[in-house]
């Protein structure tokens, strides 16, 4: 039987560090921001329903899709935002079941920023929600992604705030400090599962 634990938490919160952690500790890790880049891939019927939504303007060179200016669309536009979420979340919910069904571990983690959003928490066992400061994101996207800091505010503000997740989580792991602090975090309640397994 799988332990099918929901992993999410806001941008820049450390949901892929936590997830890291838990395929160190065994479990097979399914990432739905992986799967929706596979799923977006030219020559796919996802990829065709976006470019007829969002016109060819959100395209690379290459004809594949650029995520950024994709996402400067919908992270300024709520609307645009639900257009592009309405294509990608049936699509999703396919492809993800597939790989949940197909998973060798015990133990599964479904790592999903719009994992309650998206109804996916009713079909999880637990969820595990990471939490970061606000200025903590801010620096991350910056670094990490080369956001402006205006750029990183907006994607963090057209996202619902963080205490709708908490709400329904199980397991909050605090990724505001140190690795080490986030990791022990990460291999008690991991232990926990182990034991109820």
């Amino acid at each position: 039987m799988k332990y099918l634990i929901g992993l999410t938490g806001n941008i820049a919160a450390g949901k892929s560090v936590v997830a890291r952690m838990l395929a160190e500790l065994g479990a097979d890790v399914i990432d739905a921001d992986a799967l929706v880049h596979d799923l977006q891939r030219k020559g796919t019927p996802t990829y065709d329903a976006i470019v007829a939504e969002f016109g060819p303007g959100i395209l690379r060179a290459d004809g594949e899709i650029d995520r950024r200016a994709l996402g400067a669309v919908v992270f300024a536009d709520p609307t645009r935002l639900r257009a592009l979420e309405a294509i990608l979340h049936p699509a999703v919910l396919l492809e993800s079941q597939r790989r949940i069904s197909e998973a060798a571990a015990n133990v599964v983690v479904y790592e999903a920023i719009k994992l309650i959003e998206a109804g996916r928490h009713t079909l999880c066992d637990a969820i595990w929600v990471v939490t970061a400061p606000r200025d903590v994101q801010i620096a991350r996207l910056m670094r990490d992604r080369g956001l402006s800091e205006a750029e990183a505010r907006q994607r963090i503000d057209a996202q619902p705030p963080p205490e709708e997740k908490l709400r329904y989580a199980t397991v909050v792991i605090d990724n505001g400090g140190s690795l080490e602090a986030t990791r022990a975090q990460v291999e008690r309640a991991y232990a926990a599962i182990e034991l109820s397994l």
